[in-house]
């Protein structure tokens, strides 16, 4: 069980805007970027985007555990 003191962090920022179809319509469009390494995947929907993230977390975490 991980204590404050030795949990991990990893930094994403996210963008979300709206993008215009035409005739008045919009979608709302998402972007998620991992800061440290640049790695940067665009989404047309908002479930796809915390997939992503809960995948890539898990991939971070394994990687940092191998690490240590």
């Amino acid at each position: 069980m991980r204590t404050k003191r030795n949990q991990r962090s990893y930094l994403f920022t996210v963008k979300v805007w709206r993008e215009p179809l035409g005739e008045g319509r919009t979608e709302i469009r998402y972007q998620a970027r991992h800061v440290l390494s640049g790695e940067t995947h665009g989404f047309r929907d908002g479930a796809l985007l915390i997939a992503f993230l809960q995948t890539k977390l898990d991939e971070l975490e394994r990687a940092a555990s191998i690490e240590t």
